[in-house]
């Protein structure tokens, strides 16, 4: 079972981990939440998860639990009777049991009001779906997967999120990688989504010089796989057949290009100087940004023993 394809490509040792884990739970009907930053594939996994699946002849429903009105988020997941309240004209099942018999993706489940957290709980404890208006729940057998690109554990901390439906969702964690945490796969998969968009515009490819691949390989893709895919079709529209030089990269590119005299590894000092402390809670704030708030990853990132960034972290009172 091959569960990479398109933007799920990737040799980095930390990408195939979480590859191969989910050839495992796949097979399985186990919760699954899927983490990672904005980009990075999570709702891509989720549908190799359910197509590799016992279920995968049935449906996948997907579920934007930040785009559900608050007052109309119980009817929208579970359903509701007509007449069970002012605007419902007729039945509605909702997206549980569109689901059943097949996957339920729970895209963004941090974003869940508050108030149909223990509605889903229940559901995920006892399979019980009970819609607005009916005096008795169904038995529905839905798999559930859930992704969120929030620090949970934080949100549980800060009381926004239930400690024991966190818990029922972290059955089996699986977090994809950024792309600037696997920079080797920038080439692979800036390569194959040129060639994909490419046959399915019927453009030709730009030429890109070696320059430009160098700031390619540089950058820091905040937008992820998302952010090289969107790349990728802005250039072949604009460039097709043609050269492609430093200066014709976007804006966000180009600031990033390195003069050949700085490119020795030295810091340039401004010429109007700095404030070194600023700068220093400037950075650690960056990487923990960076690392959704993980103190241990943004200690690597910074080239810092964790316990010298706890010390930093205190020392210019930063909230992480």
């Amino acid at each position: 079972m091959n569960i990479q394809n398109q933007t799920m490509l990737g040799a980095a040792p930390e990408f195939q981990t979480v590859l191969r884990a989910a050839r495992i739970v796949a097979a399985t009907d186990a919760t699954v939440l899927v983490t990672g930053e904005s980009g990075t594939g999570k709702e891509l996994l989720a549908n190799a998860l359910h197509r590799y699946s016992r279920r995968s002849d049935k449906a996948f429903v997907t579920v934007n639990c930040a785009a559900l009105p608050e007052q109309l988020a119980e009817s929208e997941l579970f359903g509701h009777r007509k007449g069970a309240f002012t605007d419902a004209v007729q039945d509605e099942m909702g997206k549980v049991k569109a689901a059943d018999g097949g996957t339920l993706f729970l895209d963004e489940v941090g974003e869940l009001p508050h108030s149909i957290q223990s509605k889903l709980l229940r559901f995920i404890d006892s399979g019980e779906c009970q819609a607005v208006g009916y005096p008795k729940p169904e038995k529905l057998n839905v798999r559930v997967i859930a992704a969120t690109n929030r620090d949970l554990g934080k949100a549980v901390k800060e009381g926004s999120f239930r400690r024991d439906l966190y818990y029922r969702l972290y059955v089996v964690p699986l977090e994809l990688p950024a792309l600037r945490e696997r920079p080797g796969d920038v080439e692979l998969l800036f390569n194959r989504l040129t060639e994909e968009l490419s046959a399915q515009y019927s453009l030709d490819a730009p030429n890109y010089s070696r320059s430009v691949l160098k700031v390619l390989r540089r950058y820091s893709w905040p937008g992820n796989v998302r952010e090289l895919k969107n790349f990728c079709e802005r250039m072949l529209i604009l460039f097709s057949g043609r050269a492609v030089q430093p200066e014709n990269l976007p804006r966000e590119f180009r600031h990033e290009v390195i003069p050949q005299s700085q490119q020795r590894g030295d810091f340039v000092l401004p010429a109007a100087g700095l404030n070194m402390d600023e700068l220093e809670a400037n950075l650690i704030r960056q990487a923990l940004s960076r690392t959704l708030g993980n103190r241990s990853k943004a200690a690597r990132l910074l080239g810092l023993s964790r316990d010298t960034l706890l010390y930093r972290i205190k020392k210019y009172a930063i909230e992480s």
